[in-house]
């Protein structure tokens, strides 16, 4: 018993508690303690780890222990501290205690404590361990019933709830799920339907449209790629994932309603590294009649005034052979593609655009063969 002592006008307790951090010191007597720490310091805190090996001694039956460990992971469960309870529960299994419905109750508990953290495939595999050991047990197979909807699996859920129902055909639980998964199951099965539609009728326009493309001879490269191919052979070796647009818009290559391809188009102005982009450039118009539109008022970055429709020659890049070709800006963008040294890269035509003999254009095709247009 602590002793009092003489301490000026008040007497203290030798071995009492601080005033100031009494609740401090009170917490950390184990019978006093609101909660147990996760890790127990047998150096620091004696009177718990003495506890704990009472508690846990391994010369108990491997029933006793099992049954401990699923005490404390209820108590963990009720705190909602579903990662502990679901080590705890685990520490009761390991027991491998001979008690088949004991064993049952862990793998069902463990299972909900899985469920609660979104383990949902865990939580289903603690069911059906359950299940095997205790083929009646209704908790089990309502929480194997439950994972399967949280994985849409809902053909296996609606067989869990028969499955119950047949133990016990009004538990509600199981009636409200049955009838909640046969509704889901029903529309993913129409969804699934549409999709399918929507897929074929999409893969029949992706054929017709590369068909028009190669019957305009016109050769595309597909992205992405560790080396470009050339597509100018059958449909068959073509890739029809592999074809798309890389620009920001998303715009594609299509077909307009007289047949005629409709080209994303991206012009390129090197010289002051801007571009423009056409979502839908005709293949029968001409270059010239979108510069017009294009350049109808100057735009802010051609403080020179330099980039006037007449005043601008137009080039595309063959990057293999480092070749420059000049285009006719009367060409449609049809006769453009139908060049033979054309490659419609990602889906969408690029054309480069340079002021006629500028400086900076010698010094852009320095070291690149350049095939000007005859004048």
């Amino acid at each position: 018993m602590a002793e009092p002592e003489e301490s000026g006008e008040a007497r203290r307790y030798r071995g009492g508690f601080n005033p100031d951090t009494w609740e401090q010191e009170l917490e950390a007597i184990p019978m006093f303690m609101k909660r147990c720490p996760a890790e127990i310091d047998a150096a620091r805190q004696p009177d718990l780890a003495c506890l704990q090996s009472l508690l846990f001694d391994e010369e108990q039956e491997p029933a006793e222990l099992a049954k401990m460990y699923k005490n404390e992971g209820n108590e963990y469960f009720r705190e909602k501290d579903y990662g502990r309870a679901v080590v705890s529960y685990s520490e009761g299994l390991k027991k491998k205690c001979e008690d088949a419905e004991l064993n049952a109750v862990l793998h069902t508990n463990r299972g909900a404590a899985h469920f609660h953290l979104g383990n949902y495939r865990s939580a289903l595999n603690d069911a059906i361990q359950a299940k095997k050991l205790k083929p009646t047990h209704l908790k089990a197979i309502i929480r194997g019933a439950l994972c399967h909807m949280e994985l849409k699996n809902f053909s296996e859920a609606i067989a869990w709830c028969e499955e119950g129902l047949r133990i016990d055909s009004k538990e509600k639980k199981l009636v409200e799920m049955r009838a909640k998964a046969d509704k889901l199951k029903r529309a993913a099965e129409r969804d699934a339907r549409k999709a399918k539609v929507i897929e074929k009728k999409e893969q029949c326009q992706k054929e017709i449209l590369l068909a028009a493309i190669k019957e305009r001879n016109i050769k595309l490269v597909l992205e992405p790629s560790n080396e470009e191919e050339e597509i100018s052979d059958g449909l068959a070796e073509i890739s029809l994932d592999g074809f798309h647009s890389d620009n920001a818009t998303g715009a594609k290559v299509h077909l307009d309603a007289d047949g005629n391809l409709n080209w994303p188009v991206l012009f390129l102005y090197p010289e002051h590294e801007q571009t423009d982009f056409i979502e839908a450039f005709h293949e029968n118009s001409r270059f010239i009649d979108h510069l017009t539109v294009m350049f109808a008022e100057l735009p802010p970055w051609d403080l020179e005034r330099k980039y006037l429709p007449g005043n601008l020659e137009l080039y595309f890049e063959d990057e293999e052979r480092a070749e420059m070709y000049e285009l006719n800006p009367d060409q449609t963008l049809l006769q453009a593609l139908q060049h033979q040294r054309y490659f419609v890269k990602a889906g969408t035509p690029t054309v480069l655009a340079f002021v006629k003999r500028s400086p900076f254009s010698k010094k852009y095709f320095t070291g690149k063969k350049v095939h000007r247009l005859r004048r």
